[in-house]
């Protein structure tokens, strides 16, 4: 039996020769959703304060949730790899 210090070694060494793991960004799970059919919805922006100068046309069309442009489903997708 070896003492418990070289075990020690040995276990922290074996965890480091693994690779990290992938991990979903926690701002990203908290911004959007995958659909089922693959889409991203997200919230729309700028409808959370400075709303007295905004038209009730503009805000009208900043209610419910929008779709993820293609353009940026690459980074979404690299955000959350399990999703």
């Amino acid at each position: 039996m070896l003492p418990p210090a070289i075990m020690l070694k040995m276990e922290l060494s074996q965890r480091q020769s693994a690779m990290p793991k992938m991990k979903t960004k926690s701002a990203a799970k908290k911004r959007f959703r995958v659909r089922p059919g693959g889409t991203v919805k997200r919230g729309s922006a700028f409808k959370r304060h400075i709303l007295t100068k905004k038209t009730t046309k503009t805000k009208r069309q900043l209610r419910g949730a929008k779709e993820v442009h293609a353009t940026n489903m690459v980074s979404v997708r690299a955000m959350m790899p399990f999703a």
